[in-house]
């Protein structure tokens, strides 16, 4: 084993042992404040941020709205691979934060309109994340797993534990997944994921406080998903090796 391999090893043990945590004191005093935040939203946001969700997960299922070039050989190596995901990640981080310094300085107005528009750089990019790693993203049972990835990464505690048991032994999991999307209840797993996914957490995405705030927000969100992304690969390609 190659010493970039002996360090992921390490990193993902430890990333397994975070998801698998169980709620702190600190962080249901977190998720109280945070819901208790949540009911200041207005309706339209819970509405809107509910119906960009719904509209997500069909195009990330059956769309063609998310593809990719971004394929390395087969015999890339890992190392090589993960340098291309981290630029790729800096790439979009970048990308969000100018989406959110604009959005950000246009008022809330903007931002609402512009929340679709930001929730699918982050989509694109667990596209051109998945693709880097080798997997195929045509394959809908793949795009499920990007879902939940974004789902991961934006989840409770209480909600990232069951999430991840979902995801861990995905390879194993395949053979009981349908095999064509026509056969999947996407309807139930929209309201799970909607469920799922911390209100609060979701409304932070929106960068509703000024153009700084924003840029900054969107630059740590789209750092954060790309970190779980590499995790959540990682976790299938080591496990394999």
């Amino acid at each position: 084993m190659d010493k970039h391999q002996e360090n992921i090893r390490i990193e993902l043990h430890f990333w397994k042992k975070e998801m698998m945590e169980k709620p702190s004191l600190l962080n249901k005093l977190t998720n109280n404040i945070q819901k208790k935040i949540n009911s200041y939203i207005p309706e339209k946001v819970h509405t809107a941020i509910t119906v960009t969700i719904k509209k997500m997960v069909q195009a990330v299922l059956y769309g063609s709205t998310y593809t990719t070039s971004t394929v390395p050989p087969l015999e890339t190596s890992l190392i090589h691979r993960e340098a291309l995901v981290k630029q790729k990640i800096d790439s979009y981080c970048k990308t969000g934060a100018a989406e959110g310094g604009i959005t950000g300085a246009g008022g809330f107005l903007m931002s609402m309109a512009d929340f679709p528009v930001l929730i699918g750089i982050k989509m694109k990019m667990l596209f051109e994340i998945a693709a880097l790693y080798g997997f195929d993203v045509k394959d809908y049972r793949e795009r499920l797993y990007i879902l939940y990835i974004f789902q991961l990464a934006f989840s409770s505690q209480h909600g990232r534990t069951k999430i991840f048991m979902h995801m861990e032994n995905w390879d194993q999991k395949l053979h009981i997944l349908p095999e064509n999307s026509e056969s999947f209840d996407w309807k139930t797993f929209q309201q799970e994921y909607r469920d799922y996914i911390d209100l609060a957490k979701m409304a932070q995405l929106l960068p509703v406080v000024g153009a700084a705030v924003g840029a900054v927000a969107n630059y740590q969100l789209i750092k954060k998903l790309g970190k779980t992304a590499m995790q959540a690969y990682r976790m299938r390609l080591v496990d394999q090796s």
